[in-house]
């Protein structure tokens, strides 16, 4: 792997001897690790990876629809690894463009729901109230808002917003408000925001 100025990035083959632990990869420490991941994961298997983050997840949760292969999703997906939330749910169009994701998708749950009755039946199950994020009429400033702990932050699709139906299902309706002269800004960038409006309220930074 290189950065934007072609240069390699991330550590060499593991000076002998090799750290001793489950959570090591023999391939990486004998190979080096390429990987973008934090220095503390260096030569990590991604399974074990996934297991510490899974002891600190948040309980916040992330979803977007994808009628017509949102392009956006690859970016929603490293936003929800980099601040940390429980899981990603796609709802609507199973496959979606992962370059966004700068491979951030092997190390974050992500689940899919064919229709929004059957992702709002599951976040029912799972006690999360549906937050919509969308400038919409009606909907509440998310600078002056207290987001819920156990939530799930729902994005549309880019253009049209969030769908009719979650619109309607939404327990909550929260619009980011913005100063210039366009109509609205992507869901990549809609998603960073509200999930690090949802970190400033709840966790222990």
């Amino acid at each position: 792997m290189t950065d934007h100025l072609g240069e390699e990035v991330g550590v060499g083959p593991h000076r002998q001897p090799w750290p001793e632990g489950d959570q090591y990869d023999p391939e990486l420490l004998r190979d080096g690790d390429r990987r973008n991941v934090l220095d503390k994961y260096r030569y990590w298997r991604r399974e074990a990876i996934v297991a510490d983050l899974d002891l600190r997840r948040h309980p916040f949760h992330v979803a977007i629809e994808n009628w017509q292969h949102d392009l956006n999703i690859g970016t929603v997906v490293r936003n929800a690894n980099a601040f940390l939330a429980a899981a990603v749910h796609i709802v609507g169009e199973r496959k979606w463009n992962r370059r966004g994701a700068m491979v951030t998708d092997r190390y974050q749950h992500l689940e899919h729901h064919s229709t929004v009755e059957e992702f709002v039946d599951a976040m029912v199950a799972n006690e999360l109230i549906v937050v919509g994020i969308d400038n919409l009429p009606g909907a509440q400033p998310i600078e002056t808002t207290p987001l819920p702990r156990n939530c799930v932050l729902v994005f549309g699709q880019e253009g049209p917003g969030l769908s009719p139906l979650v619109r309607e299902m939404a327990q909550l309706v929260l619009s980011i408000t913005q100063f210039g002269s366009t109509r609205s800004i992507n869901a990549g960038v809609a998603s960073g925001i509200a999930m690090h409006t949802w970190i400033r309220q709840h966790a222990s930074i």
